[in-house]
C-alpha cells in the first residue's frame, strides 16, 4: 500500500512538473517566440523589403533569395551602424532591431510569413558619408539632428565595417555604435550642465566674478586650469572653459544639487532611439567631498557621458528648452515636444554658447557663415590622451541643426572636434 502511495505521489509530482513546464514554455513562447522564429539566416519565407534614407537612397534590401546593400562601398560602411547586417553583428542596426517588422512573424504557426516592407529613415546617407570621411579613420561619433522636428539627420560611428563582406576583419570596436552604445569622459562639455544648475540656483550669479590664477586649492587638492584667466564674469568663465570657476560653482551648488540636475537632464539614464537602447552615464552618487566634486563639476572625476544624451541636451537648449526626441525612422507623424528645461535657462545658455564662438573660438574664421552656438571639451582620459568634444547648434531657421562630435584621443576639442564639426555642418547647410 505504501509503495502504491509513493508511486501515486511521484506521478502527481511528475504531472505537476509537466504542467509547470508547459506553462513556462507557453509564457516564453509568447514572450520570445518571435525572436526564435526570426533567428538570423540568409533566407526568409518570401518577404521582401528595403531600408531607404530620407532621399530614397537604398541602404539595404532583401527578398526571398537575396540580401543586398547599397552598391557603393563608402555608403555601406558609413551607414553600417544604422543598417547593421544580416548576421546581427551590430546590436543597433535596423536589420537586427526591426527584423520582425520587415519580414513578418505569425504567432500561430511560429514561423516567418511573407511580407513586403519599406522602412524610410530621416538620415541623409550622403551626410553620413561626409561625416565618416571627416573622421578619417579616427575612433569617434557624429550626430546631427533637426531640433525643430526631431529628425536625426546623421549618425556615424567610426570605425565601421562593410556589411557586404561576409567575413570582415573589423577594426578595434568596429561593431560598437559609439553614438548610442558607449559612454566617455566628457570633459568641459559637462560645464553646460553645471552652468544650467548655477543659472537656476545661484540668484547673484550674473553679478559674481571669478579669479583664476591657473589653479584652485580645495582642501589640499589642486584643481588645475588650462590657463590663467584673471578676473572674469560667469559668461567669460564658460568662454574660457575655466576649471577654477566651474569647480567653485560645482562646490557651491553641492553634490545633491549637481546630482539632481545630472539626473533631471537624463545623463545617468539609458534612453531609446526608436526602440534602440542607449548607454547610461556616470556622476558621483555617493558622498565624495569638495575636491572630487570640483573635478566632477568640470567633467572629470568618474563622469561618463553618452553622446546621444548630450545630443538631447543641446537639442533642448536650442529649442527654447523643449525637447523633441530624436527620431531615426520617418513615421510621418507630427512630433510632440516635452519641457526639458526652463525657457529662461535655455535662452541664457544659448547666449553664452554663442559668446563662446564669437569671442573665444574665432567663429568668423573657424566657422564662416554659420550662426553657431557651441561648447568644446578636452577630456583627460588618465592615460596621457584626451577625448575631443564639440557640441552645439545653429541658430538658423532654415538649418536648425544640433550636433555632437566626439573624437577619441583626438586632443584639443576646438582644433580636432571643432574642425570636424565645421566641415560636416558646412556640408549639411550646403545640402
Amino acid at each position: 500500500m505504501k509503495k502504491i502511495t509513493n508511486r501515486a505521489v511521484s506521478v502527481l509530482l511528475l504531472a505537476v512538473l509537466i504542467i509547470l513546464g508547459m506553462l513556462l514554455y507557453v509564457i516564453r513562447y509568447a514572450d520570445e517566440g518571435e525572436d526564435w522564429a526570426m533567428a538570423y539566416s540568409r533566407a526568409n519565407a518570401g518577404s521582401s523589403g528595403a531600408i531607404l534614407d530620407r532621399n530614397g537612397l537604398v541602404l539595404a534590401s532583401f527578398n526571398a533569395t537575396e540580401n543586398a546593400f547599397s552598391p557603393d562601398e563608402t555608403t555601406r560602411i558609413a551607414n553600417y551602424h544604422i543598417t547593421g547586417d544580416y548576421w546581427g553583428r551590430s546590436s543597433t542596426g535596423l536589420l537586427t532591431r526591426y527584423d520582425a517588422m520587415l519580414k513578418g512573424y505569425s504567432p500561430l504557426t511560429g514561423v516567418t510569413v511573407p511580407k513586403d516592407t519599406v522602412l524610410r529613415l530621416n538620415v541623409d546617407a550622403e551626410l553620413n558619408n561626409k561625416a565618416y570621411a571627416v573622421l578619417n579613420g579616427r575612433k569617434g561619433a557624429v550626430l546631427v539632428c533637426n531640433y525643430r522636428t526631431g529628425e536625426l539627420l546623421c549618425m556615424v560611428s567610426s570605425p565601421a565595417v562593410d556589411p557586404a563582406d561576409p567575413d570582415p576583419a573589423p577594426g578595434d570596436g568596429a561593431y560598437i555604435n559609439r553614438c548610442l552604445s558607449a559612454s566617455f569622459v566628457p570633459g568641459s562639455v559637462f560645464k553646460l550642465i553645471t552652468a544650467a544648475a548655477a543659472i537656476e540656483c545661484i540668484p547673484e550669479l550674473e553679478r559674481m566674478s571669478f579669479t583664476c590664477e591657473g589653479s584652485y586649492n580645495v582642501a589640499g587638492v589642486e584643481i588645475v586650469c588650462s590657463g590663467t584667466h584673471g578676473e572674469q564674469t560667469f559668461e567669460q568663465a564658460l568662454s574660457n572653459s575655466c576649471n577654477v570657476a566651474f569647480s567653485q560653482l560645482s562646490i557651491r551648488l553641492g553634490q545633491s544639487t549637481m546630482l539632481r540636475y545630472v539626473r533631471a537632464y537624463g545623463f545617468l539614464d539609458g534612453h531609446e532611439l526608436d526602440g534602440i537602447p542607449t548607454a547610461t552615464g556616470s556622476f558621483p552618487e555617493e558622498f565624495v567631498g569638495d575636491p572630487e566634486l570640483g573635478w566632477a563639476g568640470i567633467g572629470q572625476s568618474t563622469d561618463l557621458m553618452c553622446p546621444y544624451s548630450l545630443l538631447r541636451f543641446v537639442c533642448a537648449v536650442a529649442n527654447d528648452g523643449v525637447l523633441l526626441e530624436p527620431s531615426l525612422i520617418n513615421t510621418g507623424r507630427s512630433p510632440t515636444g516635452t519641457r526639458f528645461m526652463k525657457a529662461d535657462t535655455a535662452e541664457r545658455l544659448r547666449e553664452m554658447m554663442n559668446y563662446n564662438v564669437v569671442h573665444h573660438y574665432d567663429g568668423a574664421n573657424r566657422f564662416p557663415g554659420l550662426a553657431l552656438c557651441a561648447k568644446t571639451g578636452t577630456a583627460e582620459r588618465g592615460d596621457g590622451t584626451s577625448n575631443a568634444w564639440f557640441a552645439g547648434f545653429l541658430l538658423d531657421e532654415e538649418h536648425p541643426y544640433a550636433f555632437v562630435v566626439l573624437i577619441e584621443q583626438g586632443g584639443g576639442g576646438l582644433q580636432a572636434a571643432g574642425g570636424a564639426a565645421n566641415e560636416i555642418l558646412q556640408y549639411a547647410v550646403g545640402r
